[in-house]
């Protein structure tokens, strides 16, 4: 089976964690992990305590495949937490999945962590000469190693010390035999949210993961905030000097789901309104027949598109949502088909017609390319490629999956290079501008990808 990576970013992870007197831990760990699929699919894990000891399972594959009625029945317990993850730089072996689990000073932890560390390197390296060891390549293990090395207190002391030398972006959640811990880093990059239930708390990364348990949403984690959830409730611990927020622009264009809200902006809303903002700054530069969306990230955006331009909208392209992660592919020929194989669009929508297709964003160009080609062969007379972010010429260091820069297709080509290399009659990017606007208008969103402001810093060369 060959993992084919599809020409985007690909989130990394997303993280659970519960706090419950009636017991149903596991299978609410399992609905909230369900729930946050999109942000990884080639492996999960849960871990659930008995007040005594620190049970768990994970492996690769998606949520439904991993796990079932007899797994979940062996993980007990008041307190969980669990992980989805997409296996990027430090591999997918079976080592690596999530969540860690580990006993230290005060006996068993477990932490799943969702971002990514920019001083990695030098944090290991440091760790290794006081003795510490590894068995994983995540992030996630460096963390565990630095509440062993801060053990001799509680462990919410221990994650605020450990924060104080995390560099970079990170939502982590944690556990030990009663407790659960959450904590999210000083500019808030990853997403982190509280949720209320009849006997207990959840967090996750999502608010669509506390709707799928019957949680309320009560707030979201702060930047630089750590939290404590027991039996007497929750226990907060805020960064005295916490810089200016830089939340994930990337979120709302791409990886959340368009039901959830983050740091109190609806994800399907902003994709409207990107949509809606990208129609007036093309105003009249754009004649065509029907409005499409690339489905799914697309699909919000191109309704706001439709709207504010008056231009029909339709779906157009069928996706098929039964490809999975992995297939066989043994010619090159079969790997040229891989659009085919996702996206469908729908001859008697399109033939003769011109089309605009709404999608989220340009990586590499190698799938627009494909599906640009794919429209026409269907018969589209003209198609007019719309998106909904600004050209991404960055790499991204802070837990996104996103090509090296050498191989971003708006770091080596000008507009017109770009479209004459996927074939479409015109391209449109939405401005950086414009989706400030769609956000809010604050200045308070990380758009390193786009503008080149890592403000969570870089990692070093060689990390």
């Amino acid at each position: 089976m060959a993992v084919i990576a599809a020409d985007g970013f690909h989130e990394e992870c997303g993280v659970f964690a519960i706090y419950t007197k009636n017991k149903e831990v596991a299978s609410r760990c399992y609905y909230g992990l369900f729930a946050l699929q999109h942000r990884g699919q080639e492996a999960c894990g849960i871990a659930s305590s008995n007040h005594k000891k620190i049970e768990f399972y994970k492996s690769q594959g998606l949520v439904t495949e991993v796990f079932d009625e007899d797994i979940l029945a062996k993980l007990t317990g008041s307190c969980g937490i669990g992980h989805v993850r997409y296996s990027n730089s430090d591999g997918n072996a079976d080592i690596n999945i999530q969540p860690i689990v580990a006993h230290y000073l005060q006996g068993d932890v477990a932490l799943a962590m969702n971002g990514s560390l920019t001083n990695t390197g030098k944090l290991r390296n440091w760790l290794a000469q006081s003795g510490s060891v590894f068995q994983t390549t995540t992030d996630a293990e460096l963390v565990c190693n630095l509440l062993a090395r801060y053990g001799h207190g509680s462990l919410d002391v221990s994650i605020s010390q450990a924060m104080a030398d995390l560099q970079g972006s990170y939502a982590l959640v944690a556990m030990n035999q009663d407790t659960i811990y959450a904590a999210r880093d000083p500019y808030g990059n990853r997403p982190l949210c509280i949720g209320k239930l009849p006997e207990g708390y959840c967090v996750a990364s999502e608010t669509c993961a506390l709707d799928t348990i019957g949680a309320t949403f009560i707030r979201d984690v702060r930047p630089g905030e750590t939290l404590t959830i027991d039996a007497d409730g929750i226990h907060s611990r805020d960064l005295a000097n916490p810089p200016q927020p830089a939340h994930c622009a990337f979120e709302y264009v791409y990886f959340a789901r368009p039901d959830s809200t983050i740091d109190g902006i609806n994800v399907n809303l902003s994709r409207r309104r990107m949509g809606a903002i990208l129609a007036r700054e093309i105003k009249d530069d754009l004649d065509v027949d029907v409005v499409i969306p690339v489905p799914d990230s697309g699909t919000s955006a191109a309704i706001g598109f439709a709207e504010e331009s008056g231009i029909e909208f339709t779906p157009g392209i069928l996706k098929n949502r039964y490809t999975g992660r992995t297939f066989i592919a043994p010619t090159q020929e079969m790997r040229e088909q891989l659009v085919k194989l996702k996206l469908n669009p729908i001859r008697e929508e399109l033939e003769g017609r011109r089309i605009a297709v709404v999608d989220d964003s340009i990586v590499r160009g190698t799938t627009s390319k494909r599906l640009v080609a794919l429209l026409k062969e269907r018969g589209a007379k003209e198609v007019h490629f719309l998106v909904t972010c600004p050209p991404v010429v960055n790499p991204c260091y802070y837990g996104i999956d996103t090509a090296e820069r050498d191989r971003l297709i708006a770091a080596k080509m000008d507009l017109e290079g770009m479209r004459e290399y996927i074939g479409a009659d015109s391209l449109h990017f939405l401005s950086s501008k414009g989706l400030l606007e769609a956000l809010g208008g604050e200045p308070r969103f990380c758009d390193a990808c786009i503008g080149g402001a890592y403000h969570l810093g870089i990692p070093a060369e060689g990390e």
